[in-house]
Parts: structure tokens; sequence; C-alpha cells
């Protein structure tokens, strides 16, 4: 028990010698997630990168009240807000892993604030048809499914991580909504598609991975 101490800190010292510029920037997410950020750990709330997550909550709402309230839903600065809780994320990221403060809060509010901006974007889109309703449809049922897909999972006791397409997915949808509310619509709906074939991708992977689990569930039973 008295080793505990001192092997926590020799852990914590390689983390921070493997801290590469790639790992800062996130492109490099090989190896276990962060310990504070699994089940069961405190919430942890009071962190920097959770301010940073306060803060973009808090700006969804006024892009949402300008943008539905101008002419065309295309005016500058709800775009600009929108730009700007978007590309944020990088920022809590880098400011977790530069800082160290890893929570279990801020791994459920960092997604929430995606899907949340997400949803936001397209309520904008779908008002002023900026993009496809039937391509906003599809995106919308996906994330539906999602949720159903996440509510069975944690009844059953399964722990599903992000995957490369659906992370990689976020990106072209954000950035298909942003073109869309600065008035370029054929480049927004090129992005859109992509982002939709990500996503759809991503969610084929999440349950092969839960039936996986369950498998292993069922066999070690």
């Amino acid at each position: 028990m008295a080793d505990a101490p001192v092997s926590e800190a020799a852990d914590q010292a390689v983390e921070k010698v493997r801290l590469t510029f790639r790992r800062l920037a996130g492109l490099d997410r090989s190896g276990p997630p962060p310990p504070q950020t699994r089940r069961g750990q405190s919430w942890n709330v009071w962190t920097i990168p959770n301010a940073i997550g306060f803060v973009r909550l808090a700006l969804i709402p006024v892009f949402l009240v300008l943008a539905l309230s101008s002419e065309s839903g295309t005016d500058a600065l709800p775009a600009l807000l929108f730009a700007v809780v978007a590309w944020s994320d990088y920022l809590d990221g880098i400011a977790a892993r530069l800082t160290g403060q890893y929570s279990r809060f801020g791994a459920l509010l960092d997604p929430f604030v995606d899907r949340l901006l997400v949803v936001s974007g397209l309520v904008v889109c779908w008002n002023f048809e900026l993009l496809p309703r039937w391509a906003i449809a599809v995106l919308v049922a996906r994330e539906l499914l999602l949720l159903v897909l996440g509510q069975a999972a944690l009844r059953r006791g399964l722990e599903l991580k992000i995957n490369w397409p659906g992370r990689l997915a976020v990106w072209p949808t954000m950035s298909a909504i942003f073109f869309a509310l600065v008035g370029l619509a054929a480049l927004a709906e090129v992005l859109l598609y992509i982002g939709l074939a990500l996503a759809y991708y991503a969610v084929v992977l999440y349950a092969r991975e839960a039936l996986a689990q369950l498998r292993a569930l069922r066999g070690g039973g």
C-alpha cells in the first residue's frame, strides 16, 4: 500500500515525458484513456478544461438566438460564434493534456457540448433550408440510434469507446454546418455527405464492438 503513491507519481512522470506534439494536438490517442475519466471516478468539475467547456456551452444558446432571429440564417456573427464553439473543442483537449486535469465530468461534458452544437446548427439549417432536409433527418436519426445503443450498452454493463470514424465524422459535419451558415451551399452539402458516411460507419463499428463485448460476457459467465 505504501508504494502506491510512488507508483502513481512515476506513472505521471512517464506521461509527461510522452507528451509529444502529436499527443498534445490529439492526433496520437494510443494507449488507454486517462484513469480519471473512467466510470466510477470522481466528477472533479472545477478544472480549467471544464471551464472552457462551460463557456462553449453558454455560447450555444447565444448562437441559436442570433441565427434564428436573422433573415436568412447566414449572418456573420452567428456563423462566427458557431466556429468559435466548434474549434475551441481543441482548446479544452489541449488544456487537459497540458495540465493533466482530466475528469469524468469533462469526459461527458465535451461530447455533450459537441452534440448540442451540431443539433443547434442543424435546427438553423432546417429552419432556413440551408442543407437538404432529408440529409438532416438522416443525421438526426443516427444520433437517436446512438442514444438508444448507448443506453442499451449501459444497462448491460458495456463501455463503448469512441472510434476513429466517429471522431472524424464530427469535423466534416460541423464544417458542413459552418459553410451552410456562411452561404456556401455546395461545399456544405458535399461535407455533410462525407460526415454522414463516416457517422454511419462508426455506428456499424459500435454495434460490432457491443456484440463482441456481449459474447465475451456470456462466455465468461
